[in-house]
């Protein structure tokens, strides 16, 4: 009988090993951006100065969001103020209170710029998914920026920040570095202009056919994949998320709100934000 208990007891300690093995085999070499910030006193992230992001996006982002990789990375100086933007926007002291569009006009910024540098630490490329392994180096799990001395990954700034602010307006704002993405707006976020901003982006994403097509005579609607992933953020069902964007669509497309109205979703376009695409 001890025996027995000591074999099972063996057995379940090497499975248990075994489950960490396997989580530790599939977590990608960790990549970090930024760097821990001395103490002393910090901004909080109202006070957060996104000015070097502002210039480095109008001058490598054109009026359709596309990215001019190749020209930034060919520019050393630029790659260096991206980072030092990083650095910097990592010295905050999250303790400190900042209003609610502080936050977000915060996150979003630190967000597209840790995307922006992962693809140009791997350019040239044709797609973020080839770097998205399950096994292996994963962009949205394995490039960490610091931030107040903590590390957060794109997952961690996406799903565990800025979706549990209660703002769906941000999955129209948040690069992906794809064509299938919303557009990358060339200047950086502020709180001050965020609802302007947020709507103003979506409208522009929403405007393109790719995007959003209506049909009257069908009464059929076709919407981005982001809305079968994260419509719920808008609202709990199709009707009612389109309701929730009708102000963000075209215009001529008011009944779409209306009920009775079928809603499919269009392929996604994964080939990389680039202004001169690799083929």
């Amino acid at each position: 009988m001890r025996a027995r208990m000591w074999l099972f007891g063996v057995t379940v300690v090497l499975t248990g090993l075994g489950a960490i093995a396997d989580r530790l085999a599939m977590a990608g070499p960790r990549v970090s951006v930024g760097r821990p910030c001395s103490s002393g006193d910090r901004p909080s992230l109202a006070e957060v100065d996104h000015s070097i992001f502002d210039r480095l996006l109008q001058t490598y982002v054109d009026e359709k969001g596309l990215v001019a990789y190749a020209q930034w990375k060919s520019n050393d100086q630029d790659l260096q103020a991206l980072d030092e933007y990083l650095a910097r926007a990592g010295c905050v002291d999250l303790g400190k209170p900042a209003a609610k569009p502080a936050q977000i006009a915060y996150w979003i910024n630190v967000y597209n710029a840790v995307t922006l540098k992962g693809i140009l630490r791997e350019y040239p490329t044709s797609s973020i998914r080839n770097h998205t392994a399950r096994l292996g180096y994963n962009i949205w799990k394995d490039l960490l920026i610091w931030v107040d001395g903590r590390q957060f990954s794109l997952d961690n700034m996406e799903h565990a920040i800025l979706r549990k602010m209660g703002e769906p307006r941000i999955h129209l704002a948040l690069v992906c570095a794809s064509r299938g993405c919303p557009p990358l707006w060339n200047r950086a976020y502020s709180a001050e202009g965020l609802d302007s901003q947020l709507t103003a982006n979506g409208q522009r994403f929403l405007s393109r056919p790719e995007n959003f097509q209506a049909d009257g005579r069908s009464r059929q609607v076709s919407l981005s994949r982001i809305f079968e992933w994260y419509g719920t953020d808008f609202a709990p069902s199709p009707a009612a998320q389109l309701q929730a964007i009708s102000p963000m669509l075209p215009a001529g497309a008011e009944w779409v709100a209306e009920p009775g109205v079928r809603v499919r979703y269009l392929d996604y376009d994964w080939s990389l934000n680039d202004q001169r695409p690799t083929r």
